[in-house]
């Protein structure tokens, strides 16, 4: 299962994601050849107006040859989009802004072309993730004033909402807060959901008084009760807004990253470094054995983002300059395994990116694929987590690359 989706929230224009590794000895994974059976699923704004849909593209390719917007493509309705690939099948989520956004669904023909499965209303959702057979989506509250947020599982065979109930985001945290999920993972059987505390009111909305702490609320499934939630005083809130920032390696151990970007009255008030932290398998409590402090190896630079390459190696977007919605456009790796850290060469300078996609695609065989644009095009770039390399791939003229995931052709 490979989880998409397009960063939506207003402050946010550029992003940049990339990475390094940290031992040039390991095995060299050869480039992704897909089968004629599979097509790269490739979602891009066209550059000639603002406020424009996306289009969704193929490929059979992500390291070579060249796609366009300019009379290709299935166009999405709506601006701001979101994208989840699960059970093989493609999720198009319509982020409505407050208002009920449409959900659409596709999956690969026996041609290799995208088709429309179904098309329906749902309401707009800020954290969202794919949970055994179902997507869990979650609308937030941020208003102290009604703290009850709701939550839905949608059946991805059935294609319809098949369970949905509420949580009171006050109750949650517990500290006269709310908590405000960042995303929401599965974690064995259970749904791993991070959160940072919120004020909710009073002009700084998503200000807190709590900067230096990190929470999972951890839920059964698919009952969506709480279970309990764990706490670490190590780092400050995990992932940020509209971002995941938990990820299950191979082990089944799971692996935080936070930011450290936590705020008051528009100030930075978090005192902790950007690091990872983890949970062990079958645990539901931080590993107090672990911690990886990754801003003191990264020159300060903190982390804005991540992408699992497999191994224990993580992409990393990192930036200098600390801002709650401030995103990075250079790129490291951190191996969580051996706690080092390397910087990417062959990626775009930092003054020369315009975005980067999170929306990314590994298949955990040490390479990613990354759409990186400039002032001179869009292209995927293919990052060897192994070699911290990275080098140009795919251009898509015409348009801004934000996704990029992978189907097989339905049975």
């Amino acid at each position: 299962m490979q989880t998409n989706f397009k960063f939506l929230y207003a402050f946010v224009a550029v992003l940049a994601i990339g990475f390094s590794s940290c031992d040039s000895d390991d095995p060299q994974p050869g480039p992704v050849t897909p089968a004629g059976e599979s097509r790269f699923i490739i979602a891009s704004t066209p550059l000639a107006s603002d406020g424009v849909a996306d289009y969704l593209l193929t490929a059979e390719s992500l390291t070579e040859g060249t796609v366009s917007t300019l009379g290709n493509g299935v166009e999405q309705d709506g601006t701001y989009r979101y994208y989840v690939t699960h059970k093989n099948k493609f999720f198009s989520m319509l982020y409505g802004q407050g208002n009920p956004g449409a959900v659409t669904t596709y999956e690969l023909n026996t041609e290799g072309a995208l088709e429309k499965l179904s098309d329906f209303q749902s309401e707009t959702v800020q954290a969202f993730g794919a949970m055994n057979d179902d997507i869990v989506m979650a609308k937030i509250s941020r208003n102290s004033a009604d703290p009850v947020s709701s939550w839905y599982r949608l059946d991805a065979d059935q294609l319809q909402i098949v369970a949905d109930g509420k949580w009171d985001q006050k109750e949650i945290a517990g500290n006269g807060e709310q908590a405000f999920f960042t995303w929401v993972t599965q974690v064995g059987d259970k749904l791993f959901a991070p959160y940072f505390s919120m004020k909710a009111c009073c002009n700084d909305s998503f200000g807190t008084s709590y900067p230096d702490s990190a929470w999972i609320a951890v839920f059964d499934y698919p009952s969506m009760e709480l279970n309990k939630v764990i706490k670490d005083d190590r780092t400050s809130f995990i992932g940020r807004y509209f971002l995941s920032g938990l990820e299950v390696d191979e082990q089944g151990d799971t692996y935080a990253f936070s930011s450290s970007v936590a705020t008051s009255n528009g100030a930075m008030t978090s005192t902790l470094p950007s690091a990872f932290t983890r949970i062990k398998k079958g645990e539901l409590e931080f590993d107090q054995s672990y911690y990886f402090n990754v801003e003191e190896l990264a020159d300060d630079y903190y982390i804005t983002a991540k992408t699992y390459a497999g191994n224990g190696k993580f992409i990393l977007t990192m930036n200098k300059e600390k801002g709650a919605y401030t995103t990075g456009n250079r790129f490291g790796v951190a191996d969580v395994y051996n706690k080092t850290f390397t910087w990417v060469t062959g990626a775009p300078s930092e003054s020369e990116i315009v975005s980067v996609t999170i929306n990314n695609y590994s298949e955990r065989n040490g390479l990613a694929y990354i759409g990186i644009t400039t002032e001179t095009g869009s292209w995927v770039y293919e990052f060897n987590a192994n070699t911290a390399t990275a080098k140009e791939g795919l251009k898509v003229d015409g348009g801004r690359i934000t996704a990029i995931s992978k189907l097989e052709v339905a049975e």
